[in-house]
Protein backbone atom coordinates (compact mmCIF):
# COMPACT_ATOMS: atom_id res chain seq x y z
CA UNK A 1 0.00 0.00 0.00
CA UNK A 2 2.91 2.44 0.82
CA UNK A 3 2.93 5.40 2.77
CA UNK A 4 -0.02 6.58 3.96
CA UNK A 5 -0.73 9.92 2.95
CA UNK A 6 -2.94 12.08 5.51
CA UNK A 7 -6.08 13.17 4.79
CA UNK A 8 -7.90 16.89 4.94
CA UNK A 9 -11.18 17.29 5.96
CA UNK A 10 -12.62 20.74 6.86
CA UNK A 11 -16.79 20.46 8.50
CA UNK A 12 -18.64 22.58 10.51
CA UNK A 13 -19.27 23.77 14.44
CA UNK A 14 -21.36 26.27 15.88
CA UNK A 15 -19.31 26.77 18.84
CA UNK A 16 -14.86 26.66 18.33
CA UNK A 17 -14.59 27.09 22.26
CA UNK A 18 -16.52 23.70 22.20
CA UNK A 19 -14.58 22.16 19.54
CA UNK A 20 -11.25 23.00 20.96
CA UNK A 21 -12.36 21.11 24.34
CA UNK A 22 -13.62 18.14 22.30
CA UNK A 23 -11.25 17.49 19.51
CA UNK A 24 -8.03 19.65 21.41
CA UNK A 25 -9.28 17.69 25.20
CA UNK A 26 -11.00 14.98 24.98
CA UNK A 27 -9.85 13.71 21.36
CA UNK A 28 -6.18 14.67 22.47
CA UNK A 29 -5.17 16.33 18.96
CA UNK A 30 -2.50 19.23 19.27
CA UNK A 31 -4.33 22.52 17.69
CA UNK A 32 -2.34 23.81 14.76
CA UNK A 33 -3.24 27.28 12.82
CA UNK A 34 -6.18 28.84 13.56
CA UNK A 35 -8.29 31.99 13.25
CA UNK A 36 -11.75 33.43 14.54
CA UNK A 37 -13.47 31.21 12.67
CA UNK A 38 -11.67 28.32 12.23
CA UNK A 39 -9.29 25.94 13.92
CA UNK A 40 -6.53 23.23 12.77
CA UNK A 41 -6.30 20.36 14.55
CA UNK A 42 -3.67 17.62 14.35
CA UNK A 43 -6.76 14.31 14.00
CA UNK A 44 -4.26 11.20 14.61
CA UNK A 45 -1.79 12.50 11.47
CA UNK A 46 -4.27 14.32 9.09
CA UNK A 47 -5.65 17.40 9.26
CA UNK A 48 -9.09 18.39 10.20
CA UNK A 49 -10.66 21.87 9.87
CA UNK A 50 -13.16 23.18 12.33
CA UNK A 51 -15.20 25.96 10.32
CA UNK A 52 -17.64 28.12 12.31
CA UNK A 53 -21.08 27.36 11.05
CA UNK A 54 -23.71 29.16 13.58
CA UNK A 55 -26.25 27.44 11.27
CA UNK A 56 -23.89 23.91 11.24
CA UNK A 57 -27.17 21.35 10.98
CA UNK A 58 -27.15 18.78 14.09
CA UNK A 59 -28.59 15.53 12.55
CA UNK A 60 -27.79 13.84 9.45
CA UNK A 61 -29.20 10.77 7.61
CA UNK A 62 -28.84 7.17 8.63
CA UNK A 63 -28.09 3.98 6.94
CA UNK A 64 -28.63 0.63 8.20
CA UNK A 65 -25.27 -1.60 9.17
CA UNK A 66 -25.28 -5.00 10.72
CA UNK A 67 -28.51 -4.17 12.47
CA UNK A 68 -27.38 -0.48 13.86
CA UNK A 69 -28.42 3.08 12.47
CA UNK A 70 -25.09 4.56 11.68
CA UNK A 71 -25.08 8.05 11.33
CA UNK A 72 -24.62 9.50 7.32
CA UNK A 73 -22.05 11.60 6.92
CA UNK A 74 -19.19 10.59 9.51
CA UNK A 75 -15.97 10.11 10.38
CA UNK A 76 -13.54 9.23 12.44
CA UNK A 77 -9.57 7.19 12.37
CA UNK A 78 -8.76 3.56 12.36
CA UNK A 79 -6.95 2.92 15.45
CA UNK A 80 -4.81 -0.14 16.84
CA UNK A 81 -7.11 -2.56 19.22
CA UNK A 82 -5.45 -0.96 22.57
CA UNK A 83 -5.73 2.71 21.18
CA UNK A 84 -9.38 1.94 21.01
CA UNK A 85 -9.67 0.93 24.03
CA UNK A 86 -7.79 3.48 25.72
CA UNK A 87 -9.86 6.36 24.33
CA UNK A 88 -13.39 3.73 24.70
CA UNK A 89 -12.45 4.50 28.20
CA UNK A 90 -11.52 8.29 27.90
CA UNK A 91 -14.88 8.77 26.51
CA UNK A 92 -16.56 6.52 28.64
CA UNK A 93 -15.04 8.59 32.04
CA UNK A 94 -16.25 11.86 30.18
CA UNK A 95 -19.84 10.69 29.53
CA UNK A 96 -20.02 11.21 25.96
CA UNK A 97 -23.61 10.38 24.84
CA UNK A 98 -23.33 7.21 22.06
CA UNK A 99 -24.96 7.27 19.01
CA UNK A 100 -23.63 3.70 18.67
CA UNK A 101 -22.44 1.88 21.61
CA UNK A 102 -18.68 -0.08 21.17
CA UNK A 103 -19.12 -3.52 19.93
CA UNK A 104 -17.62 -5.63 17.84
CA UNK A 105 -18.63 -5.82 14.62
CA UNK A 106 -18.88 -8.45 11.79
CA UNK A 107 -17.47 -10.72 14.83
CA UNK A 108 -15.78 -14.06 13.14
CA UNK A 109 -15.84 -12.84 9.55
CA UNK A 110 -13.46 -11.06 7.09
CA UNK A 111 -13.18 -7.41 8.30
CA UNK A 112 -13.95 -8.06 12.60
CA UNK A 113 -13.42 -4.85 13.89
CA UNK A 114 -14.66 -2.93 17.09
CA UNK A 115 -16.53 0.49 16.61
CA UNK A 116 -18.47 3.06 18.33
CA UNK A 117 -20.08 6.23 17.31
CA UNK A 118 -20.24 9.49 18.71
CA UNK A 119 -20.89 13.05 18.17
CA UNK A 120 -19.45 16.39 19.15
CA UNK A 121 -20.54 18.70 20.31
CA UNK A 122 -21.76 20.42 16.92
CA UNK A 123 -23.63 17.47 16.27
CA UNK A 124 -20.99 15.66 13.81
CA UNK A 125 -20.81 12.37 14.04
CA UNK A 126 -17.46 10.31 14.24
CA UNK A 127 -16.76 7.26 14.41
CA UNK A 128 -13.37 5.10 15.30
CA UNK A 129 -12.73 1.33 14.73
CA UNK A 130 -9.91 -1.22 15.69
CA UNK A 131 -9.20 -4.36 13.23
CA UNK A 132 -7.60 -7.09 15.34
CA UNK A 133 -5.59 -8.08 12.59
CA UNK A 134 -5.07 -4.70 10.54
CA UNK A 135 -4.66 -6.13 6.88
CA UNK A 136 -8.29 -6.74 7.01
CA UNK A 137 -9.55 -3.16 6.94
CA UNK A 138 -10.29 -3.58 2.95
CA UNK A 139 -11.86 -7.02 3.51
CA UNK A 140 -14.62 -8.58 1.13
Amino acid sequence: MGQLSPFHLAFPVDDLDAARRFYGELLGCPEGRSDTHWIDFDFFGHQIVAHLDAGAAKEGARNPVDGHDVPVPHFGVVLGWDDFGALRKRLEDAGVDWVIEPYVRFEGKPGEQATMFFRDPAGNALEFKAFRDPSQLFAT
